[in-house]
């Protein structure tokens, strides 16, 4: 006996809702597999100097930050780590507040400086913002001991700009024309941990809020960033008239600006340029010896979990695999890096039991 009409039609109907409905349950696991959060911290920014002793001297001297541990490295684990044969480094670990950054000379082989004519807008470009309670004493501090300046002065950010009015903010060079920033909040606006009376306690250097990095394109950059590493966005903004223009020093820039958040340490700042769309891109032999050189220090409770299908298709390592260092100076167990579409480093690593000690003691 053949089915009325009717009936076909509602037995059509059930079964395409039984199929949404189960292609709704197959994929419900892998939204939440893609959003969890591989990555604990974003543990210290790092990036290579060309001599260690006057880039400390700089950073605690003028800036304020405190010597952590000092140590050097040389042999196979480094240099499969890095991707830099017969290499032998000195790495200083400086903090600063709850803050971490890590210097990096190589005694051999020696990289190449910075790029002559290097801007803001080329897409190597990557900077820590050194958080201060008071821009025009910060300032001050520093034209007594004669820094590089990139903006002319510092930029008090409009008002007109609900997400960033009021911010001061001020881009200068360490020694080795490393960019870097200082940054004031006004209440409000930030991190609320910034405003705290502990945190200020009379200090003009507080710690950093967060590195950084120029992007060719802000969602290919979330992709990486958000959906294999699982920062979360925690704001953002567009950016343009002549105080943002100084800021950065180039004429006619306009930004946006998007801020990613780890379960804890500094956040991780896309700045796209919507205009000038002329940066330049990271230079395809650069290495990790090279002055240009930085790489964001994260870590993960398992690195193995980033290094296994289906995520390691779409992570480019650029360590062909991790690196087993048992360094008790830099709290890293096992590493590896990778970089982001821009060529941005990133140093996944699982933490030693020394640094969970040390974060255990804060």
């Amino acid at each position: 006996m053949r089915a009325a009409p009717g009936t076909r039609l509602r037995a059509s109907r059930l079964a395409l809702a039984l199929l949404a409905l189960a292609a709704a349950a197959l994929a419900q696991p892998a939204r939440s597999a893609a959003a969890e959060p591989h990555v604990a911290a974003v543990e210290s920014v790092g990036f290579t100097v060309s001599d260690l002793g006057r880039a400390v001297a700089f950073f605690t001297e003028v800036l304020g930050f405190e010597k952590a541990a000092e140590t050097e490295l040389a042999g196979p684990e480094i240099e499969r780590l890095q991707g830099v044969f017969a290499a032998r480094v000195r790495i200083a670990r400086l903090r600063l507040g709850d803050e971490t950054i890590e210097l990096t000379e190589y005694l051999a082989p020696r990289g190449r400086p910075i790029p002559e004519g290097s801007r803001s807008q080329d897409r190597w470009f990557q900077h820590v913002a050194i958080v201060v309670s008071d821009m025009e004493r910060a300032y001050a501090r520093l034209r007594e001991h004669r820094v590089a300046h990139v903006s002319p002065e510092p930029q008090r950010l409009p008002d007109w700009n609900p997400n960033a009015g009021g911010i001061e903010a001020f881009y200068f060079q360490d020694p080795d024309g490393h960019v870097l920033e200082l940054i004031a909040f006004p209440p409000g606006k930030g991190d609320p941990r910034w405003q705290r009376a502990d945190v200020r306690a009379g200090r003009l250097f507080l710690g950093i809020d967060h590195t950084a990095i120029v992007v060719g394109d802000t969602e290919r950059s979330l992709a990486f960033w958000q959906g294999q590493l699982g920062l979360r966005v925690a704001g953002g903004s567009e950016n343009h008239g002549p105080e943002q223009e100084r800021l950065n020093a180039v004429f006619g820039a306009r930004l946006r600006i998007t801020t990613l958040r780890a379960p804890a340490g500094p956040g991780v700042e896309l700045l796209e340029y919507l205009s000038p769309r002329d940066g330049r891109p990271r230079p395809a032999d650069a290495r990790a010896n090279d002055l240009l050189h930085w790489q964001t220090g994260v870590t993960t409770p398992s690195l193995s979990s980033l290094e296994t299908p289906p995520r390691a298709a779409r992570i480019p390592f650029l360590s062909p695999s991790a690196a087993v260092l048992g360094d008790a100076a830099l709290g890293i167990a096992r590493a590896r890096l990778a970089a982001d579409p821009d060529g941005h480093v990133v140093r996944l690593a699982e933490p030693s039991a020394r640094l969970h000690a040390a974060k255990e003691m804060r």
